[in-house]
């Protein structure tokens, strides 16, 4: 379990991506607006899993 800790991270690193990825896009012609929200989705993903990662540690700590 202990790679759980980790894929947060992952989200972290794909919500970076697709904010670089959203700039390029408003450079050019092409619509910046899905790779924006696959970013935020992205990121909240990584704040959400972190914050459940840390409520699991905590209740298999009072076990």
């Amino acid at each position: 379990m202990n790679f759980l800790k980790y894929t947060s991270y992952l989200y972290l690193a794909f919500g970076i991506f697709f904010i670089y990825d959203g700039y390029t896009k408003c450079n050019t012609s092409e619509s910046p607006l899905l790779s924006f929200i696959i970013a935020g989705l992205a990121i909240f993903m990584f704040f959400f899993r972190r914050k459940f990662s840390k409520k699991f540690e905590d209740r298999n700590k009072q076990s």
